[in-house]
């Protein structure tokens, strides 16, 4: 192929390339190594930190990564740059979701660091009631979740000095708007856009940061046009991927707002979306 054709394609982890069980679709797998084989680059564009691509991702095949919702960029070896938030901030953070007994993990590139109570909380919410309830026991011994088992628990001291983001879980007390309210002018407070962590659930960046300006940041270090791009997400967290690309698409399954500023939307996850997409706009043949 020649490299007036190639395309350089970002591209979504959750609800995009990985379903809610944490597996990605035979097919999403075969298009993404066909696309690479054809020339073209792919790279992961997450809100996920390093230490949550997990190798059953990189094994698939991807040039780089632009991670914590833009704030790390990362191309082959080599790291463009990485946004850390400060000593000041992480503290806050800390001080005040265990103060409202809100459970959380601190992502860094290292390790992502659950506070005290977050696994029963995760457990409860993917497998269900683990303690009473048979099947749930079950669901969580023969398949577990590997976003649970990514975690690292009982750290005694969380004020960490390579902090990327913040992810909360739903609170039954406390709203997400008073969370926003509480970091409003320190953080960008965002709904998180994992759909197992509740409706009230959230992540804390640091401001001016989204995966659209890692994009252009990468693509004048790659001397690559904006002409030659094409994203492909699920979450309102892709809202700027998707406006800023040539080609923006979103998912079956992704939220209506969304939707409403793609280019373009393909199938679900479950309806082989990615793989689709993939052969419309050319990157690979069916």
């Amino acid at each position: 192929m020649s490299t007036t054709n190639r395309r350089i394609v970002f591209i979504d982890i959750d609800g995009t390339l990985v379903d809610d069980d944490g597996n990605i679709p035979v097919s999403a797998q075969q298009a993404c190594k066909k696309a690479r084989e054809n020339g073209h680059l792919l790279y992961l564009c997450t809100g996920r930190s390093k230490a949550e691509i997990y190798d059953s991702i990189w094994d698939v095949g991807f040039d780089g990564l632009i991670g914590a919702g833009g704030g790390y960029v990362e191309f082959g070896k080599d790291v463009l740059y990485h946004k850390r938030v400060t000593a000041e901030d992480v503290r806050h953070m800390v001080d005040f979701f265990n103060e409202h007994q809100i459970d959380f993990y601190l992502e860094s590139n290292s390790a992502l660091y659950a506070s005290t109570n977050l696994q029963p909380h995760l457990e409860r919410r993917i497998y269900g009631d683990v303690e009473n309830d048979a099947s749930a026991r079950a669901k969580k011994e023969q398949k577990p979740h590997p976003f649970i088992a990514g975690l690292t628990y009982g750290e005694a001291d969380l004020y960490k000095d390579d902090v990327n983001k913040v992810c909360f879980l739903e609170s039954s007390t406390i709203p997400f708007d008073r969370i926003k309210q509480e970091f409003e002018g320190k953080f960008e407070v965002i709904q998180c856009t994992v759909p197992i962590f509740g409706e009230g659930s959230g992540e804390l960046m640091i401001p001016g940061i989204h995966k659209a300006i890692a994009i252009a940041d990468l693509l004048e270090h790659l001397g690559m046009s904006r002409k030659d791009t094409l994203a492909i997400g699920d979450g309102m967290n892709d809202a700027e991927m998707l406006e800023f690309c040539n080609v923006g698409i979103a998912m079956g399954n992704a939220k209506p707002g969304l939707k409403a500023i793609a280019d373009d939307i393909t199938g679900t996850i479950e309806e082989d979306g990615l793989y689709h997409s993939f052969v419309k706009y050319g990157l690979i043949e069916s």
